[in-house]
Order: C-alpha cells, then structure tokens, then sequence
C-alpha cells in the first residue's frame, strides 16, 4: 500500500467515528415514529433500547475472535456495512419482535464497530507518536448532532421513515467511502511454529483476563456510567429538585454536550503536554468536585456550572482509557469495550433504582463517585507514554499478540 499521511489516516478514521454516531442518533431519533408505527408501549420502548445495549456487551467474545481473525480495517468496513443494512431493516420492519431482532443486530454490529475504530484510533496514535484519539471522539459527538439535525429538516417535508433512512443510508455510504482508503492496514502477525501456535491457544481458551485489564474496565465503566447517566438524568434533575423552568431545564444536556464536544476537540494537545494520566485524572476529580458542589449548593446557575465541569472533565477519559487497552491487545480492548458499554447500559438504570429509593439527589451523587472512581483508578493505570514523531508508518502494529496480557497477569 503507498504511505499513508497522518492527516489521511486521521480523517478516514474520523469518519467511522462519525458514522456510528450519525447511525445511531439517526434510528434513535425516529423512536417516537417506531412506536407508532408498531404501536408500542413505554416498557416496549425501553426494552428496544436494551437489546441494543445488550447485543453490543454480548458481541465481546465474537469481536475478539474477529478482531484476531479479520483485523481491525476489515471489521470495521465489514459491520459499519452491516449498520446501513440494519438501518434500512428498521424502516420497514413490520412488527416488534422482528424489531427487537434487528436493533439487537444493530447492538452486535456496533460492538464489532466500537472497538475495531478505536483499535485503529489508537493505532494511529501509536504508529505515528501523534495524539489523535480525543478528537476522533468528538467526530462522534458530530454525528449524533448530523443525524439530529437531518431528522429535523426531513420531518419537516415528510414524516416517512423510509424516506428518512434512505437519506441517512446514502449519508452512511458517504462516509464509508471516505474511509475505507485511508484506514491504517493491520500488520501481519509474525511467523511461529506449530508448537509456539498451539501452546498460543491453550493459552488463550483458559486465560482469564489480567488485573491490569479489569482496571482498565472498570475505569471505562465507571466513566462511561458518569457520561450516560448526565445524559438520562440532567434534564429530570433541574426540573424535579433545582426547580428550574421548562424552558432552562433542557440546557443540563446541552451544557453538558457542548462542553464535552469542546473538550474532546482540546484534550489531545492536553495529552502532548501532560500525559493521558494527569489528563484523566485531572478531568474526572474536575467532574467529580463540580458535580458534587452543584450537589451541596443547588441553585440553577451553580448546578449549569456544576454540569459543565462533568462534560469538561470527563471528556478525555474514554479516548485515553481505549488507548491503553488497544496497548494490552485486541482481547483487551475488546473486553474493555464491552464494560464501557455495559457502563453506559446500565449506568443510567441504577440512577434510576438508587433515585427512586433515596431521590434523584442521591442518585446524582452516584454519578460524582464514579467519576472520583475514574480518579482513583487512574493512578494504577500504565499509560501511553509518546516519544518523538515517526511520521513514515503506515500499518497497525499486530492485535493478535497477547503476550503483554499474560505477562500483567
């Protein structure tokens, strides 16, 4: 393959980034047309939104069977072709099972896609000693903010979904097509004996995960229950307890989306300047402390401020967390992931639980403690440590040696 500039490699990475969030906030966005059309119910609704959490955290043991198999470039090209079929399967499923089926497809394929991105991601950061992984995370956030705007301005000259999805789909394709020249080849795995071979899968089949891993998951975990937990319950809180308007109230995911985006936009020359474990550390007690003064002082303005200190802080954590697990190898990362998304499932729900025994002010102070969760974890953490440029690399190191896994074990 010719040599591959950073800023190409980067872009066409950034767009897988960008096509899973416009993918998934475009069929989130016509749930309330889904509902209708199928005539379901609020538990149905929820239920709908599970499955495709689930078949994200259930894909962990396929995606590191492919990730050893295919490598991240193929897998990633392979399910984000797989997302627009879904897509295209959502506007015309004709009942709620066959709905729970594809959006639980739809949870696999995005599995398969989360880690095999991020394993490129981290890979450019690697290969060419340059940080990149934040801003391929806010290239998320752009796509969920696409896909928002494009239900918008569809809803507006047709209520169709099938129109709606058509449009999204020749979006994906786009976008897809922009990537899939430029993403980083996997570099072939090196040569061993028969021997070295199987004892490699004896080794694998009864290993269990290293300490060192779980940390890292239960960092992602915890970070990932910070995010999705601000997204679910801002609103709800500075209605029921800050007693904010109706018209203020929304602003707590808005502050909390645009200073995340921000952030995530800025993190990287962070990282340059002092490292992803000050940065991650920095950002979570950042998220923690603001959160829990908003908690102890109420008021409108305080608690925006307080809620902007979560974005802010806890930016960073999933993009250098992924890069420290891609480090561990493919099973890793893919376990890694799988937490994340496990985090991000029922992090919300707990809020949930814990707000409706104790209120919604104690649940929120369960969001203060995980970031402070992040925190602590972070110090164990080895992170990524960048030494000068080497702007000539042009593949992946190889996701198929786990050998730095046995060894923290």
């Amino acid at each position: 393959m010719p040599t591959l500039s950073f800023s190409r490699a980067k872009w066409s990475i950034a767009a897988l980034f960008c096509f899973l969030g416009f993918q998934y906030g475009t069929w989130v966005s016509r749930l309330p047309a889904l509902k209708t059309r199928l005539d379901l119910g609020a538990g149905e609704v929820g239920l709908l939104l599970m499955a495709c959490g689930a078949g994200a955290a259930a894909a962990f043991p396929l995606v590191a069977v492919l990730m050893r198999r295919l490598g991240s470039r193929t897998l990633s090209l392979a399910s984000a072709l797989a997302l627009i079929v879904v897509l295209a399967a959502l506007s015309v499923v004709p009942n709620y099972p066959l709905a729970l089926l594809a959006v639980c497809a739809d949870g696999v394929a995005v599995g398969c896609l989360n880690v095999a991105m991020n394993a490129q991601g981290a890979a450019l950061e690697s290969s060419y000693d340059r940080t990149a992984m934040s801003q391929l995370h806010a290239t998320f956030s752009a796509g969920l903010l696409t896909a928002a705007l494009l239900t918008s301005g569809v809803t507006s000259l047709t209520p169709s979904v099938p129109a709606h999805f058509t449009v999204a789909g020749a979006v994906l394709l786009l976008l897809l097509a922009g990537a899939h020249r430029g993403l980083l080849p996997d570099a072939p795995a090196p040569k061993e004996t028969a021997t070295a071979t199987a004892e490699k899968r004896r080794a694998r089949r009864w290993s269990l995960p290293s300490g060192l891993t779980l940390l890292m998951g239960c960092a992602m975990t915890f970070g990932t229950i910070t995010e999705g937990a601000m997204n679910d319950w801002s609103t709800l809180y500075l209605k029921d307890t800050v007693k904010a308007s109706s018209t203020v109230a929304p602003l707590g995911i808005a502050v909390v989306s645009a200073t995340m985006l921000l952030a995530r936009a800025c993190a990287d020359r962070w990282r340059d300047r002092w490292g992803d474990g000050p940065v991650v550390r920095a950002g979570s007690a950042l998220a923690a402390a603001g959160l829990g003064i908003a908690l102890l002082t109420g008021g409108v303005p305080v608690t925006l401020l307080g809620f902007a200190c979560v974005g802010l802080g806890a930016a960073a954590i999933t993009p250098c967390v992924y890069v420290a697990a891609a480090d561990r190898g493919s099973d890793a990362l893919s376990l890694v992931a799988a937490m994340g998304t496990t985090g991000l499932l029922a992090g919300p729900a707990l809020i949930g639980f814990v707000a409706t025994a104790g209120g919604l002010t104690l649940g929120m102070t369960v969001v203060a403690a995980s970031a402070l969760a992040v925190t602590a974890t972070a110090f164990w953490i080895p992170w990524n440590i960048r030494t000068s440029p080497q702007p000539q690399a042009t593949a992946l190191p190889s996701m198929t040696d786990d050998t730095r896994e046995g060894s923290a074990a």
